[in-house]
């Protein structure tokens, strides 16, 4: 499996491309610093540690206690399984509040 094809997967679930990019890296390699991930795609760390904070906060990426934290990918499995879990619940959200939704959505229409 090439990296260019993890990347577009990875984007097709809704991922930015550097969040793709450091999820792939962190899948490839030992638990990292911050930095040495920074320095190792190219990017600064201010853009990076917004990418970490997003893929933390999606279950993707975690991160030791130590200082400074060594940040290391959660399996693609588990990955695919949560967005599995979450799409299907706000799919279930959408069909049982369906007429809610549209009656809102003709609501707003009309008064445009």
């Amino acid at each position: 499996m090439s990296k260019e094809w993890m990347l577009k997967t990875l984007k097709s679930l809704g991922l930015k491309h550097l969040d793709a990019e450091v999820y792939v890296y962190l899948l490839q390699n030992d638990p990292q610093k911050a930095r040495d991930i920074a320095e190792a795609l190219e990017t600064y760390k201010r853009q990076l540690y917004r990418s970490l904070k997003s893929l933390q906060r999606k279950g993707m990426v975690s991160a030791s206690q130590e200082h400074p934290a060594r940040f290391s990918a959660v399996s693609f499995d588990k990955v695919l399984d949560s967005f599995i879990i979450s799409n299907r619940e706000t799919a279930q959200y959408v069909e049982q509040n369906k007429e809610q939704i549209l009656s809102f959505w003709r609501s707003k229409i009309t008064e445009a």
